[in-house]
């Protein structure tokens, strides 16, 4: 009788233990189900995609239009998504629709300001928004944006200066300067200055005139060529903000034959200014690998909307209150001798393209 008791009594013990150790598996699966489940708003960050806004000022030059294209092919390589606006240098039209990249939940803004000074009001709405922001090869003053990307502008500036010191020993020069509302116009001028000042002083280059296209309009580039040309001025030498003004200063000087003649240096690297130059109507132009800035711009605009800090920024630039940090890459000088092996060797363009009024 004893020995049933036993019996029964370590059955009901084992039972019992199993029982425990079943319910210990249920609740350990509840929890796995339902408290440690990924909420449906956890889900959706963990699957979302980065989105980068690009606004920019303008598209009416050719290189902004480059910009375009291959930023947004980098950030689509990199697995994010991209919304591009252009402001048709609309002060205006820029805020407006950063407001409405702003509204689209974007993660970082890249912007090409339109100007100066106006766009700081955008980037303040961005930051209050938690929103970084990236300056692109413009840079916004007293914004403290988060990065400025862009070529040593001031180099550039030099090394228009020095192809028009080296080949003129003596002679008349004719500034025509990019738009005011540019901070790069500014850093080329301090470049300009710093190579041709000690010459204008001693007397042996004469600055007939150093004039501002507003709006980097080619059309003023041509008319105020044009003017100084029909007052019957020897112009030996002009320095063009870019190679748009360029584009019409040369056209100027073909009106009146002297194209060729006439030394002139520009930037940027357009087809048609490395044209002109394998013609010998343009003398040089400054290269600025495109490919590099907008490689450089998507893959920090990533790192910045993952939260991770940028730990190749070696430089800061002070925006007229603020110390931020810069970005910077060397920009190309090139002639006709080394057109091939640099802005062709990097397919910025083809030859085909570059010859095509050469045999």
């Amino acid at each position: 009788m004893k020995e049933k008791v036993m019996v029964k009594t370590l059955i009901t013990i084992m039972l019992s233990a199993v029982l425990v150790v079943l319910a210990l598996m249920t609740v350990n699966q509840v929890r796995i189900i339902y408290l440690d489940k990924p909420t449906h708003q956890e889900e959706d960050n963990h699957h979302k995609r980065i989105k980068i806004g690009f606004s920019l000022g303008t598209l009416k030059e050719e290189r902004w239009i480059k910009d375009r294209d291959i930023v947004m092919a980098k950030v689509k390589e990199m697995g994010a998504d991209i919304i591009v606006l252009n402001a048709n240098n609309d002060d205006q039209d820029q805020l407006k629709q950063v407001k409405a990249l702003l509204n689209q939940s974007i993660d970082v803004l890249i912007i090409v300001p339109n100007d100066l000074h106006k766009a700081a009001e955008a980037v303040e709405l961005a930051k209050k928004q938690g929103v970084k922001v990236i300056s692109y090869d413009r840079l916004v003053l007293n914004s403290n944006v988060d990065l400025y990307i862009s070529f040593d502008n001031e180099r550039v500036g030099e090394l228009m200066a020095e192809a028009i010191a080296e080949r003129l020993s003596k002679g008349n020069l004719l500034i025509i300067n990019g738009a005011t509302s540019d901070n790069n116009t500014k850093q080329l001028k301090v470049g300009y200055n710093r190579v041709l000042n000690d010459k204008i002083v001693d007397g042996s280059i004469n600055l007939v005139a150093e004039e501002w296209a507003p709006l980097w309009m080619k059309e003023y580039a041509f008319s105020e060529t044009d003017k100084f040309l029909q007052s019957k001025t020897k112009i030996d030498a002009i320095i063009a903000g870019n190679d748009g003004l360029a584009d019409g200063i040369i056209e100027a000087l073909s009106q009146h034959r002297l194209a060729g003649e006439t030394l002139v240096v520009g930037q940027d690297a357009d087809l048609a200014a490395c044209q002109r130059i394998v013609e010998g109507t343009q003398l040089m132009t400054v290269y600025k690998p495109i490919e590099k800035l907008a490689d450089a711009t998507a893959r920090m605009a990533i790192q910045m909307a993952k939260g991770e800090e940028l730990t190749n920024i070696k430089n800061t630039i002070n925006d007229g209150r603020y110390d931020v940090p810069y970005y910077v890459l060397e920009p190309i000088p090139v002639f006709k001798e080394n057109l091939d092996e640099t802005i062709l060797k990097d397919g910025f363009h083809m030859y085909d393209e570059v010859y095509r009024n050469k045999p």
